[in-house]
């Protein structure tokens, strides 16, 4: 639904270039929820922002439902008319909502229509039906001021689906909301998701994020993509810093005649009693450095850090049990090289 080829962004001011976007590579599949995450000034803004062309890249393509917005551009500073109409089919909510004061709710809602020269009544029923879907539809004769900043970004995300697009794309838009607020919001974004057959594409620095309403993420450093994939591939590859941020477990081992792995549980090997068989199995004493347990999109998933006695050499039957139980194992440094050759995640789009 939305793909990405080479593309870049670079800001020239003041005879100053600075690198926003640096060959971004991106697939997102019709109907799910994508997430990107990073640190602030890893080119996420300016990437959803290049996505519907309010940033005109500086090289590469961008493709939404097959139609190749770069093309459309045009090389005047304003878009054209086959943008805008490409644009409507593109949803957009705002961190800080952008709401008018001066207008009421629905009428907030109504503006996209307005500007797309529907009548009166047209908007007067989708604005209503909006607000309905979204649980404020006792707001309508509300004005901005007198809302939450819950009911606030629901109704910017009613206003962004005011043009019934076939993408929705969200940037930061729980970062300025309380967790509680967040997860309501984020809950919405997954039925809209589900309800309208939307794809998704949100953009956020927080990995409860990810975990809550992500089928898919990707990590931004620099400009650049450095890992990408489904949630379910990422937890599941060996090495994946998004992984590590998603389940943090620490610890390290207690001396050089341990072995540390970092174990990853998921679907029907999260209820299994794995760890205890283990121990029972090869009568060894395993010592748990750190587990963490949440659930994401809808299954529980977990992580541990575990020290079994012995060198690498002496563990490798118990660690080919754990393999075959269906749990993915990380060992870490003191391996020797080519003992535990894995397939790992896909890079900078690139194979490893």
């Amino acid at each position: 639904m939305i793909t990405t080829q080479g593309l870049t962004k670079v800001y020239r001011s003041r005879g100053r270039e600075v690198t926003a976007l640096d060959g971004v590579d991106l697939h997102v599949r019709e109907g799910e929820v994508f997430g990107v995450i990073g640190q602030s000034g890893a080119g996420k803004s300016s990437l959803i922002r290049c996505v519907n062309l309010l940033e005109r890249p500086t090289r590469g393509t961008v493709t939404v439902d097959g139609v190749d917005l770069t093309a459309l551009a045009g090389r005047g500073p304003r878009a054209g008319k086959e943008l805008r109409a490409a644009r409507s089919r593109i949803g957009m909510v705002f961190q800080h909502f952008n709401l008018l004061s001066s207008r009421t709710v629905q009428d907030n809602i109504e503006l996209p229509l307005e500007i797309l020269g529907k009548s009166g009544r047209e908007r007067s029923a989708k604005a209503l039906e909006l607000l309905d879907l979204v649980g404020l539809a006792d707001k309508a004769r509300a004005y901005p001021a007198q809302l939450s900043g819950g009911q606030k970004q629901r109704v910017g995300i009613a206003r962004a689906l005011a043009g019934d697009p076939k993408v929705l794309l969200s940037d930061e838009a729980t970062s300025a909301l309380d967790p509680e607020t967040t997860r309501s919001v984020l809950q919405l974004l997954r039925d809209l998701n589900r309800q309208l057959g939307l794809t998704v594409l949100l953009i956020t620095h927080e990995m409860d994020v990810v975990k809550t309403v992500c089928d898919s993420a990707a990590l931004m450093e620099h400009g650049r993509v450095v890992e990408s994939g489904t949630v379910g591939e990422l937890l599941a590859a060996p090495g994946s810093e998004l992984a590590a941020a998603l389940f943090p477990v620490g610890g390290e081992a207690s001396g050089d005649d341990r072995t540390v792995v970092d174990v990853t549980f998921h679907g029907q090997t999260t209820t299994r009693p794995v760890i205890s068989q283990l121990s029972r199995t090869y009568n060894i004493d395993i010592s748990i450095l750190g587990a963490a347990m949440d659930t994401v999109g809808g299954k529980q998933v977990g992580r541990m850090r575990m020290e079994l006695p012995g060198r690498y050499e002496d563990n490798v039957v118990p660690i080919g049990f754990l393999r075959e139980q269906g749990l993915q194992v990380d060992v870490h440094d003191g391996v020797p090289e080519g003992a535990d050759a894995a397939p790992v995640l896909v890079k900078d789009g690139g194979s490893q």
